[in-house]
């Protein structure tokens, strides 16, 4: 096993729903949630990245959620660690994956490791998450890591090489 660690990221969209506060900052019982777009979700990047701070617990240190990963044990020691987070790419918010791992994963190593993320996404460390309000200045905000309408999780490279080639299609088609 290599003993060099490279960082890998795996970006997913997120949900993100408002309840706007009214002349006082309360919330009323008839309020209906909004669902913002991941571009206005920009706006709120600090506070989402603070209440990700907030919900470490010291007994995962440096591993993160990987300190529940009981699958591999082989595979729990090549990925060092993983960690929620969010960051902006192409004006838009994502939900991003960010493991550190020793060497390069297999397919299926990725395939177990995403297995893996998902269910921290959807039942462990997300639904925790995504119950908790997050206050900004404009009303509290739930982000959810799984529960957009077009769930999906990749690896970084494959995303950003996807949009290169859609943005390559639309410009360069009908020439």
């Amino acid at each position: 096993m290599s003993n060099i660690k490279q960082t890998v990221k795996f970006f997913s969209p997120l949900s993100i729903t408002t309840y706007p506060s009214h002349e006082y900052g309360e919330c009323g019982a008839g309020d209906l949630p909004e669902e913002l777009s991941p571009s206005e979700a920009v706006y709120y990047m600090d506070e989402i990245l603070s209440a990700i701070e907030k919900e470490k617990l010291p007994s995962e240190g440096d591993r993160g959620l990987m300190v529940y990963f009981y699958d591999d044990q082989a595979l729990s020691e090549k990925i060092y660690s993983l960690h929620p987070t969010v960051e902006e790419w192409n004006g838009k918010l994502w939900g991003v994956m960010v493991a550190e791992v020793y060497g390069e994963l297999t397919e299926a190593e990725t395939d177990k490791l995403l297995d893996f993320a998902v269910g921290q996404m959807s039942d462990g460390w997300g639904e925790g998450f995504e119950q908790r309000p997050i206050k900004t200045d404009d009303g509290e905000i739930f982000v959810s890591f799984w529960n957009s309408d077009h769930f999906f999780i990749k690896p970084e490279r494959e995303l950003k090489q996807e949009n290169e080639q859609n943005f390559n299609e639309q410009t360069m088609g009908g020439m």
